[in-house]
């Protein structure tokens, strides 16, 4: 890492720090990496994963952070960049044992749940979550999570969890007008060291309470955790999907493979994914 930087309120990650409190004897990760760029910290991991020779160890619990990330992607190929050091640009790489594939898509329900719960306790912001993968202060947008599967070869699948959050931004520096960042809600700090460490630890202990129960979300109290979280469930909401006119609707809960109930017009709809847009 460089040792000189332009914004004084902006300071670089340490990356032997954060190796130090972060990759210890029986941890989830096995090392942290910080590049000065990226276009994207969920497609660096992914070729690296992809890249690997055949028969070398993967490098599972792997965790990248980018100090600039200048093309992250969110749901649907969406593309987003924020200003060097300005936020929390991170990826991990994890291979849930012992849970069948058909019960990871609760891998960026259990995100949320780390992310939230370390903005609520460290930088003291009331953080929810929007189903599936938007963190939010109200209805502004603080960070958001992109999971992906993939599976280099035949029953080797891993998971890439991408984590974005707004830190530092100011109001001129937002994507969109409906963003927010952490400095914007007064946050009680942001220290991104503070926060990435913060948010590890809470997604390893999601994860592996997670895998313990072999992914059942109801043992264990994720389930019923990420319902008191999200602030979609009994809202009015318009779900919108790719060809097809949009379901208007309540959300009345999620099921225990984590999609969206909703019911409308006295049918109940389960959706594993879609746009969500809260009504007032």
């Amino acid at each position: 890492m460089p040792s000189r930087y332009d914004d004084l309120e902006r300071p670089p990650l340490d990356e032997a720090a954060l190796r130090r409190a972060l990759v210890l004897p029986g941890s989830l990760w096995s090392d942290v990496q910080v590049v000065n760029s990226t276009p994207s910290t969920n497609a660096l991991l992914a070729s690296r994963v992809q890249d690997a020779p055949a028969g070398s160890t993967r490098p599972d619990g792997l965790v990248v952070f980018a100090e600039h990330q200048t093309a992250g992607r969110g749901r649907l190929d969406r593309v987003w960049s924020a200003p060097a050091r300005s936020g929390l640009a991170m990826s991990v790489l994890v291979r849930p044992p012992d849970v069948p594939p058909n019960r990871w898509s609760w891998i960026p329900l259990l995100a949320g749940l780390a992310v939230a719960a370390a903005v609520r306790r460290e930088a003291r912001v009331e953080a929810e979550l929007k189903w599936p993968n938007d963190v939010m202060v109200a209805d502004r947008k603080l960070g958001g999570l992109l999971v992906e599967r993939i599976e280099p070869a035949p029953g080797s699948a891993v998971a890439i969890i991408g984590i974005g959050v707004n830190v530092s931004l100011r109001p001129n520096e937002l994507p969109v007008p409906t963003a927010t960042s952490l400095a914007i809600e007064n946050a009680r700090t942001t220290d991104r060291s503070l926060l990435a460490r913060a948010v590890l630890r809470n997604l390893e202990g999601l994860l592996t309470d997670w895998a313990r129960h072999g992914g059942d979300a109801e043992k264990g109290g994720l389930h019923t955790a990420y319902v008191k979280a999200c602030m979609t469930i009994g809202r009015r909401v318009s779900v919108e999907l790719p060809n097809a006119p949009p379901v208007v609707g309540t959300a009345v809960g999620v099921d225990s493979a984590g999609h969206l109930l909703v019911r409308s017009q006295g049918s109940q709809h389960t959706f594993s994914a879609g746009d969500i847009l809260h009504l007032r």
